[in-house]
């Protein structure tokens, strides 16, 4: 796989720093080799949906693939000091992080897919010290893509075929959140975006039209799309709102026939503020009696997808969605709730210990084993059903499977295939996997996200995906807990 440009800012400083001082206390107690797993999944659904979109995998394989710790690295950590004032780690440990090399397993969901709360997106499997060293970065890596492709795909569906533009670059949080940003929203479902910086790394197409600036720096509107016909006469889509937003639109019509005699066309128009059914429904009857039927009306300013479904459930004439803000910064939900916990260790005779945190609050309980997610579909397409179940008891062709919460099975009527979700990425620390460019993970998405049924879709009022635990895994599961509260 072809490194990016953009691996360039990632380090193995990455991290927070009790993710080494974890790594030294189990370099020093003699574990760091042992083999441990761990899984990185989320715990709620975003938005007040019941779905989310895996992203984020292409970062974080550049990321393991160019795990190093660099000697201005080492000579940081070397300049750390403890509470006694003396040096934080010793020489032998930075010379250990020098010579370390990313030797683990992992196992991944592939971008694009649709996935749900409380299954594995990511599986580490390998030295405990190198699984528990990635930790922040993979969270990092994985949570705010996934979040804002998950955001994209809502807005895409309510568009209901319409293109939606991302424009959130000089709203977003910093220079890798907008780049970070850009690539999830196109995975998620947008047709392109403004960020040219995301169009080169990722072959993203990008559009754009002209700023207010542009009209302001000139005596008059008319003269300012004049001046703009005249540079870029085969990319004109005039923003009409400056000052009047009808009269703009007369005059991107004018504008719009002194092109036609010179054998071009004007693209369309854009509407960035006011009432956007009235005036979209306005300009559209102006533009057809000016026979520009063909002429697109782009609306933007502060739109998502309650907006968006809003200004169409009104009869809006728009036909293209430029959305910035509440895209690009996941607005409403700035935050997914991803975690990642040790499920299993090893011990030095190869038996498998499985481990989990437990809490108050049963969501937040852990998930022991090694675990795996099989997705069971009817018609060959339908997803109907997810399983999670433990490697080392596998899972029938057509298993007993029970609720997350536990209030009722799962039934699986006649499934006519299923897939195992996690697929080989690293081996070893060897990459085993190509991962797909962005576009191939958008047409996942889409795909992915037309299968679902409607009712889990929808923005009001979704219902549940069924996701639950194969039986076997969950009544040992049971019996660890009840193991681990009478300790």
């Amino acid at each position: 796989m072809r490194v990016t440009e953009h691996a360039a800012g990632l380090s193995a400083l990455l991290t927070d720093l009790y993710q080494l001082t974890m790594a030294y206390g189990f370099w020093k107690s003699g574990m760091a080799d042992r083999c441990a797993v761990f899984h990185l999944g989320f715990r709620k659904h975003p938005f007040g949906g019941q779905y989310a979109v895996a992203c984020g995998l292409a970062q974080v394989v550049e990321f393991l693939r160019a795990l190093r710790f660099t000697d201005g690295d080492l000579k940081y950590l070397a300049s750390l000091r403890g509470g006694d004032s003396n040096a934080l780690f010793d020489d032998e440990f930075l010379r250990y992080l020098g010579e370390l090399r990313f030797a683990c397993d992992m196992d991944a969901v592939v971008e694009g897919t649709v996935v749900f709360a409380h299954e594995p997106l990511l599986r580490i499997r390998g030295p405990l010290l190198q699984a528990q060293i990635v930790e922040t970065a993979l969270l990092t890596l994985v949570n705010f893509p996934t979040l804002v492709a998950t955001k994209a795909a809502r807005i895409a569906g309510v568009a209901g075929g319409r293109p939606v533009l991302e424009f959130g670059l000089r709203r977003a949080q910093g220079v890798d959140g907008g780049v970070t940003a850009s690539r999830a929203a196109y995975i998620g479902g947008c047709a392109a975006t403004s960020n040219v910086l995301a169009g080169k790394l990722y072959g993203i197409p990008v559009k754009g039209t002209h700023g207010h600036s542009w009209v302001m720096a000139f005596d008059s509107e008319l003269e300012a799309f004049q001046r703009y016909a005249d540079a870029m006469p085969a990319n004109c889509i005039f923003l009409v709102d400056t000052y009047g937003t009808l009269d703009g639109v007369r005059h991107a019509i004018q504008v719009g026939r002194q092109l036609g005699d010179k054998g071009f066309r004007m693209l369309g128009i854009r509407l960035d503020s006011g009432d956007l059914v009235a005036l979209s429904q306005q300009a559209r009857r102006m533009l057809n009696e000016a026979g520009m039927s063909e002429a697109a009306i782009v609306a933007s300013g502060d739109l998502d997808e309650y907006e968006i479904s809003r200004l169409l459930t009104a009869g809006a004439e728009i036909d293209v969605w430029g959305v910035g803000t509440r895209l690009a910064t996941a607005f409403d939900e700035p935050a997914l709730a991803g975690v990642y916990k040790l499920a299993a260790l090893q011990a030095p005779n190869g038996h498998w210990t499985y481990r989990l945190k437990l809490s108050d609050q049963q969501a937040k309980t852990s998930d022991p084993g090694i675990l795996q997610v099989r997705r069971f579909y009817q018609a060959d397409s339908i997803p109907v059903a997810d399983a999670v179940y433990d490697e080392a008891t596998g899972i029938e062709a057509r298993p007993s499977v029970v609720s997350w919460d536990g209030s009722s099975p799962i039934r699986l009527d006649a499934p006519t295939k299923s897939e195992d979700l996690l697929v080989p990425v690293f081996r070893a620390g060897r990459l085993v996997y190509d991962p797909p460019d962005a576009a191939t993970a958008r047409g996942r998405t889409q795909s992915q996200w037309a299968a679902l049924p409607e009712e889990i879709r929808r923005l009001e009022n979704p219902q549940p995906y069924p996701v639950g635990r194969e039986s076997r895994w969950d009544a040992m599961r049971r019996r660890l807990l009840e193991n681990v509260r009478n300790r």
